[in-house]
């Protein structure tokens, strides 16, 4: 046993030192090139190398995935719901199976699948035997050849099952939580702009001004308010997309130099979030109401922040990538397997519609996950930003007392306005 030991010692030795190459310490060539002197290789000695942008093409663009992603862009109200959870619901969406987006843009895998399996049946047929339509068996014409017939056991498929649900599930799960992360931005968004320019308009000094001032001030408010928004979402928009759409309402709602500032701007929400900022500390009203008008807008940075890193960041490509990997090896290899447990059918045939049916659920489940991996085209903003600018504008129009309330002004706190009321001892203002 000791001799055996300092044999695979002796050889691990040997091996290490193939080739100039030390197990231990850099090679010659490393500590002449660093000057004769040795440098341990940490990350921070290392350069990142980054990876070429991508490049598409106008196909690319106009692809039946990429071009169906607008349709995903419901805005659910009661009509919907009733539809959605009405008792047919199974029988339509099985009779619009062969018309789904996602079905159709996973055909080309789908087709791959099928076909190889279909070469296995055939191939299997003429390398080991096969039945004739009466069902009388017949040896190929390659059988007791060197040709083999393709086959594999069943279980190693068995055992990476699990495995490969566990990696289906996990990426399903985390695109899901992308899409309600990148959904609830944009209810934060909803939420605070009504909040914005509510607070605009109650806070409000009318007495300082004329009616007419304080109407053009909070109109201001309201669409710089608008403009953010429809900038963020012309900010997480393909270009080809939203562009042309996005200057044409810019130039139809805002003052022309204001809409041209934004467009000009390298981060145009940043410069519509600074021109909001602005038309709120325009409004006058006390510092510490102006405040909590600007904690709002902070709030929509933040929603930009979260979009933002959405967007530049999927979940990791080599998660993906592997993935995809193992999903297409084990379909691809699935035919082999199951043909052997499915000799009761004729000529093994039901390895064919086996291998389909699998392959668009399991196809199906990445494609659904890539699909929500990237939730902005899928998100109906540009409906957002139309509800948006329709009830902030409502609210500018609101004034106190337009209703028949009654409205009190309570005037600023003064020392000499506290006066005391000896017989209850109470503060009155």
């Amino acid at each position: 046993m000791t001799s055996f030991r300092r044999a695979v010692l002796f050889v691990a030795l040997a091996a290490s030192n193939l080739n100039g190459v030390s197990a231990f310490a850099p090679s010659k060539a490393q500590v002449v090139a660093n000057g004769g002197v040795i440098k341990s290789s940490t990350a921070r000695d290392m350069k990142t190398k980054q990876p070429p942008a991508a490049v598409i093409t106008e196909k690319d663009k106009t692809s039946y995935g990429e071009v169906s992603r607008q349709y995903r862009r419901t805005v659910y109200t009661h009509n919907e719901w009733v539809k959605h959870r009405s008792p047919d619901r199974f029988g339509r969406n099985l009779g619009t199976f062969a018309s789904s987006g996602i079905f159709k843009n996973l055909s080309s895998e789908v087709l791959t699948t099928t076909t190889v399996a279909t070469f296995i049946v055939l191939w299997n047929c003429l390398t080991g035997s096969y039945q004739d339509l009466a069902g009388v068996a017949h040896d190929g014409p390659l059988k007791d050849t060197i040709i083999p017939m393709l086959t594999l056991p069943l279980t190693p498929f068995t055992l990476l099952s699990p495995s490969l649900g566990l990696l289906l599930v996990f990426r399903t799960n985390t695109s899901y939580q992308r899409w309600d992360e990148a959904r609830k931005n944009w209810g934060m968004n909803i939420n605070h702009t009504r909040d914005l320019v509510r607070m605009g308009n109650a806070y409000y000094d009318r007495s300082a001004v004329s009616e007419e001032r304080a109407q053009e001030d909070l109109d201001r408010l309201a669409l710089c308010t608008w403009s953010f928004v429809r900038a963020m979402k012309r900010h997480l928009s393909p270009e080809w997309e939203d562009e042309e759409d996005f200057k044409k309402e810019l130039f139809e709602k805002l003052p022309e130099q204001q809409a041209q500032k934004i467009i000009d701007a390298a981060h145009r929400p940043n410069r519509a979030l600074q021109d909001l900022s602005v038309a709120i500390e325009n409004l006058p009203m006390h510092f510490i109401r102006k405040n909590e008008i600007h904690r709002a807008a902070t709030i929509f940075e933040d929603n930009l922040g979260s979009s933002e890193r959405l967007l530049s960041s999927p979940v990791p490509v080599f998660y993906s990538r592997w993935s995809a990997r193992l999903l297409s090896f084990w379909l691809l290899l699935l035919p082999l397997g199951i043909w052997g447990p499915l000799g009761t059918s004729w000529n093994h045939v039901e390895t064919i519609p086996v291998t389909f049916a699998v392959s668009v659920f399991l196809f199906g489940l990445e494609e659904l996950a890539t699909q929500l991996e990237e939730p902005f085209t899928i998100l109906p903003m540009q409906g957002f930003c139309d509800k948006i600018y329709n009830w902030i504008t409502e609210i500018a129009t609101f004034a106190p007392g337009d209703n028949g309330m009654p409205v009190y002004t309570h005037p600023s706190y003064t020392p000499d306005m506290v006066v005391k009321d000896k017989s209850e001892e109470k503060v009155l203002w």
